[in-house]
């Protein structure tokens, strides 16, 4: 059994500002990431995805990120900026090495079992984020239909879809993209069960982001009076403007689906090939199961990310783990710096 000062399972954002503000404080990290190169779920998501944060505001810790400050990279630029940060990195990344469980051991510390051993330390920090674990919800008719059903972690460009009758449920920033992305090819309808919401991208020249950093809105006491509820799209104008042609449109949610078909709350009804759900993700943490970390429903027993059901384990890039920043590139050091502190017993 190898052991660390800290264990840190995910090799994606969160994971590696966790090891880069771990080094500074003088740990010595392992992070174990189960695929073959620590980007995260970056090269999984949809082609034409891009950051909703410009460059400036979307860097880790001590590598800004190249180029125009002031544009907003795209997903495959996220991708070499994580290898690069990856390949700079002082810590010891094992790739392949899949984290099958933790457990406590008799002295207090933590045991990561992988397929390639066991690791230890006495503290873990779970960096894993959701995209293993897309959220589906029951809707009706949904287990009937025997068209095309796929989530958003499942959805990559819009060539297989010409020509189809598509409806992408989901009112946030990504149903609203690939709505609009599948549109030039399909006849496609984005279904929501309220109106939907829209944050100008720039407001008097300046991105909302650097609005949100400024007024001190990206902060702690916003996430508890925010979290867990349904973010606004974020638009410079194009999304508004497409949905204004009719396709996409916009609909309230369906009332039924059956085998092909699609009844609406107008009790219209129309064939139906394909339904995407752009409806979010869960935190992807199956491997705590065991060491009681986790409440019945599968969440993180947790407060700002600092484990309350077990000593030593915490917590980055849980979304409103401490801010409505804390899933993302910018949000997930200043995370990490906090747990990382007081799981110490030095903040």
């Amino acid at each position: 059994m190898e052991s660390a000062d800290l264990l840190i399972v995910g090799g994606g954002q969160s994971g590696l500002s966790t090891a880069h503000t771990a080094t500074r404080i003088g740990l010595r990290p392992i992070i174990l990431e189960a695929s073959d190169e620590a980007v995260g779920s970056w090269p999984a998501y949809y082609d034409s995805l891009a950051l909703f944060s410009p460059a400036r505001y979307s860097a880790l810790p001590d590598r800004p990120f190249p180029g125009d400050p002031e544009r907003y990279p795209s997903r495959d630029e996220v991708i070499g900026y994580l290898r690069e940060y990856a390949a700079a990195l002082d810590a010891d990344i094992r790739t392949g090495h899949r984290v099958d469980s933790v457990t406590r051991q008799p002295d207090g510390t933590l045991c990561a079992t992988t397929a390639h051993g066991d690791f230890r330390a006495p503290i873990v920090i779970a960096a894993t984020g959701g995209f293993g674990n897309p959220y589906r919800p029951a809707l009706p008719g949904l287990d009937t239909f025997a068209g095309h059903v796929l989530h958003a972690a499942q959805y990559r460009n819009p060539k297989d879809f010409a020509d189809h009758r598509v409806v992408v449920v989901g009112g946030g920033n990504s149903a609203v993209q690939i709505a609009v992305d599948l549109a030039d090819v399909a006849r496609v309808s984005l279904a929501t069960r309220g109106p939907l919401k829209w944050f100008r991208q720039r407001t008097l020249g300046k991105d909302l982001h650097w609005w949100l950093t400024r007024t001190g809105l990206d902060t702690a006491p916003l996430s508890r009076v925010l979290g867990g509820q349904t973010m606004a799209v974020i638009d410079d104008g194009r999304y508004k403007s497409a949905l204004a042609t009719g396709n996409p449109d916009h609909r309230p949610m369906f009332t039924t689906l059956a085998e092909d078909t699609v009844t609406w709350s107008d009790g219209t009804t129309e064939h139906l090939d394909t339904v995407i759900l752009a409806t979010g993700y869960r935190p992807h943490l199956n491997y705590l199961h065991n060491l009681g970390a986790l409440d019945p429903d599968g969440k993180p027993q947790h407060k700002h990310g600092i484990s309350t059901a077990v000593p030593g384990l915490g917590y980055v890039g849980l979304e409103w783990q401490r801010s409505l920043s804390s899933a993302s590139l910018r949000g997930a050091a200043r995370d990490a710096g906090y747990v990382l502190k007081r799981l110490r017993g030095t903040g």
